[in-house]
């Protein structure tokens, strides 16, 4: 009778890597997290491209000025705005994003089973680099849909008029005048964000979830709670880190700018321009807010990951 038990000193055999269910689990953490969270990133867009007057005048004061304002003039529907688009492509974005890194983690780790900080911290950069491919088109159509009802109303107080757009007409006219290219412009702020958030994000919520209870049923895994906080935590601390990049990718990919706003040329023409201006404080713009948004979205979008739902429906046994 054949014995499948490793030898004794030898390592356990590694089961192979289960990418489909990985995928399926992002995509479904995606498009849940996104959900509940949009009214906050629209509030985020908008309070990140908002400029400073020349007498010092803003059109929203903070957060909570700016939800008012919005839900006033645009409607609950109106607090919305771009996320079809969003729930649309988050789907492969989420899946890529969280499906990487478990794959990266995975080949990464040495044949003693140990992965360190630096190969986490690598895992979570290549993850970060291989999403932009969705999130760069994704963001660029998400912050004009945003961003819509800001330059109309400035618009409307200037006795002008901004005609209605979608996301499919402003994809069409992309395309049509810059092709392919026109659905990537801010890559390189995208890039610098995403990586940067994920070589933060991923180790830090990988130590966090290892510190609470484990399940009882000998799986070894976080019990519910556990993996929710460490989401929120390590997402909002992340985000927090990386929001100065996240005001540029956003100002960048702007299309069209309120009247009096400035027009940027690549990275380093934003930073410069927005330093002279604005200040400093600008690059931290909407930042308690994106850590607000970011905060549920990972804890919610890491949680339902976890859960393997895409086990379930596949009918395939759940690895960790």
């Amino acid at each position: 009778m054949s014995n499948n038990k490793p030898a004794i000193g030898q390592p356990a055999p590694r089961k192979e890597f289960p990418l489909v269910p990985k995928i399926m689990n992002g995509g479904i953490a995606g498009i849940i997290g996104v959900s509940c969270v949009f009214p906050l990133d629209l509030v985020k867009t908008r309070l990140q491209n908002q400029q400073i007057g020349p007498n010092g005048e803003k059109m929203y004061k903070n957060m909570l000025d700016c939800f008012k304002k919005t839900y006033r003039a645009e409607g609950y529907f109106g607090m919305y705005r771009g996320s079809a688009v969003n729930i649309l492509l988050i789907t492969p974005e989420k899946a890529i994003k969280l499906a990487a890194n478990d794959f990266f983690r995975y080949h990464l780790t040495k044949k003693d089973g140990s992965l360190p900080i630096v190969r986490q911290m690598a895992a979570g950069g290549l993850a970060g680099l291989c999403q932009i491919i969705i999130t760069t088109p994704m963001e660029l159509l998400k912050i004009q849909m945003q961003d819509a009802g800001r330059i109309a109303a400035q618009a409307k107080l200037a006795g002008k008029v901004v005609q209605k757009t979608s996301a499919t007409s402003i994809t069409l006219q992309l395309l049509k005048e810059k092709g392919i290219s026109g659905l990537y412009k801010g890559t390189g702020a995208t890039a610098l964000r995403d990586v940067t958030f994920s070589v933060v994000y991923f180790p830090l919520f990988a130590t966090l979830n290892q510190l609470g209870p484990r399940k009882a049923d000998g799986s070894g895994e976080a019990v519910f709670w556990v993996s929710f906080l460490s989401g929120c935590v390590a997402g909002s601390s992340a985000a927090l880190f990386v929001n100065p990049f996240d005001v540029i990718k956003t100002r960048l990919q702007a299309l069209k700018k309120a009247e009096g706003e400035m027009a940027f040329n690549g990275i380093g023409d934003c930073i410069t321009k927005t330093l002279k201006h604005e200040g400093i404080t600008a690059f931290f713009k909407g930042g308690l807010c994106r850590m607000i948004v970011i905060a549920p979205l990972f804890g919610i979008a890491q949680t339902v990951y976890f859960l393997g739902v895409a086990e379930k429906i596949l009918g395939v046994q759940k690895t960790q």
